[in-house]
C-alpha cells in the first residue's frame, strides 16, 4: 500500500523490515514482491541471497511455483547469477595480473639495485661483490635473480636458446631496456 500511495517513507521502512526477514524459504515471494512495487535495494538483496543460496532456494515451494508461473523473473536469477560469476571470474583475473606486474615491478627493481648498487653476492661489473654486505629490503627477489644472473653468465646451452631459465633472463633483460629512461648511463647490461 506504500508503493500504491506513494509513501516514501512508509515503503523505505517497510523494505528494510522486508529485507530483515528474508529466508530461503521467503526470498523469492519477497523478490517478486520488490519487482512490483519498484523496490531497487530490496530486489538487489533478495537477487544476491538467490545468487548465493541457488541450492537451497531451488528446492522451496516458491521457486517451483516461479518456474510455473514466472519464466521471464526466472531468467533474470539466472541471468544474474551468471553474470554475477563473470565479474568474480573478471576481478579473479585482475588481481592476477596486478600480482604479476608487481611481481615484474620488484624484479625491475632488483635488477637495477644489483648492477649499480651489487647485492650479497652479485655486482657491477667494475665493482668486487662483498659478502660482508647484508641483504637488502627485497632479498627474496634479488636472491632469486643473482642466482639467476650468475647461472646466465655461465649457461652453454643459452646459445642455442635451449635454457629456460636464460630466456626469462633475456625477457627481463628486454623489459628492462624497453622500460629504461636513461640509457646512456644506465649500468645494466644490454640496456642499450
Amino acid at each position: 500500500l506504500s508503493h500504491v500511495y506513494s509513501v516514501p517513507q512508509l515503503k523505505q521502512s517497510c523494505t528494510k523490515v522486508l529485507g530483515d526477514w528474508l529466508t530461503m524459504e521467503n526470498v523469492v515471494d519477497v523478490l517478486q514482491l520488490a519487482r512490483m512495487c519498484d523496490a531497487p535495494n530490496l530486489y538487489l538483496k533478495c537477487m544476491k541471497l538467490v545468487a548465493n543460496h541457488f541450492k537451497a532456494v531451488e528446492k522451496t515451494e516458491g521457486w517451483k511455483f516461479l518456474q510455473d508461473h514466472d519464466p521471464w523473473l526466472e531468467l533474470e536469477i539466472l541471468h544474474f547469477m551468471d553474470e554475477a560469476e563473470s565479474r568474480r571470474k573478471r576481478s579473479r583475473k585482475l588481481r592476477e595480473e596486478q600480482s604479476l606486474y608487481l611481481q615484474l615491478s620488484e624484479a625491475m627493481e632488483c635488477l637495477e639495485h644489483i648492477c649499480t648498487e651489487g647485492c650479497t653476492s652479485v655486482g657491477p661489473y667494475d665493482m668486487e661483490p662483498t659478502e660482508k654486505k647484508g641483504p637488502c629490503s627485497k632479498f627474496s627477489t634479488c636472491q632469486g635473480l643473482q642466482l639467476l644472473i650468475k647461472h646466465f653468465a655461465t649457461c652453454k646451452k643459452r646459445v642455442n636458446g635451449g635454457c629456460l631459465r636464460c630466456k626469462r633472463m633475456w625477457q627481463l633483460l628486454r623489459l628492462h631496456s624497453s622500460i629504461c629512461e636513461h640509457h646512456d648511463c644506465c649500468r645494466v647490461p644490454l640496456c642499450r
